[in-house]
């Protein structure tokens, strides 16, 4: 049995990668920004008999990482995953841009992840073969070319750098960073056009997160397990 810890699991992936991990009977600390709020969430722990609990969590404030932390206390964790986002607003354009909501984006998608990382790295460690999944977005990727979503793209190619160079500084503990794209995933952001399920979404990048080591650390995945460009 594997411990998980996954942010932003109130709704979408991030609810079905809590669901597939608790069916698989695997422990999960499931954080979100509003716990009284997330219904979905809740039935799922209610009926989880005790594999999930629910917990509050801001990736983009400092002192909420830090209290979702002392939650956990030292319980080794085996698998943490960066899923909380934020959509970076709805004026991304050239020219109509929200800077605010850009700069949340930032603190959200780029900075969020390494936080939470950098305050759960003793229960890392304190794990064998520790695993760190962000995920991250194709829009994130130079080698996609597409015009845009300033704030939610440059959050994205932020973190892919953040994880890559994480991954090199946690290569000698023995714990395998990686990001994995998604897809176009038919959730609240993705809309109902979308081309997967949020539940097919989350079964391949729980596959994904399988086969993750220290020899492969690093790289850049897509939800079906190719390497993505980037």
């Amino acid at each position: 049995m594997a411990t998980v810890l996954i942010t932003g699991a109130n709704r979408g992936i991030g609810l079905e990668l809590t669901r597939g991990y608790a069916a698989a009977g695997d422990r999960v600390f499931a954080f979100c920004r509003a716990p009284r709020d997330a219904a979905n969430l809740n039935t799922l722990a209610a009926s989880s008999g005790g594999k999930v609990s629910v917990h509050a969590m801001d990736v983009g404030d400092g002192d909420s990482v830090a209290a979702a932390a002392r939650v956990v206390g030292d319980t080794p964790i085996d698998i943490l995953i960066n899923n909380a986002g934020v959509s970076g607003g709805p004026r991304q354009s050239l020219d109509s841009t929200d800077f605010d909501a850009w700069i949340d984006a930032l603190k959200v998608m780029t900075i969020g992840p390494f936080r939470v990382a950098q305050a759960f790295l003793p229960n890392l460690r304190a794990a064998p073969g520790a695993k760190v999944m962000t995920v991250t977005s194709q829009l994130g990727a130079s080698t996609w070319p597409f015009g845009g979503f300033y704030g939610y793209a440059s959050a994205k190619a932020g973190v892919n750098k953040v994880m890559q160079a994480l991954a090199l500084d946690l290569k000698a503990d023995g714990i395998a960073v990686s990001m994995v794209h998604p897809g176009w995933v038919k959730t609240d952001m993705g809309g109902p056009g979308a081309d997967i399920t949020a539940e097919e979404s989350a079964a391949g990048i729980r596959k994904v997160i399988d086969g993750l080591g220290v020899e492969t650390t690093g790289r850049f995945y897509k939800w079906n397990g190719e390497i993505h460009p980037w």
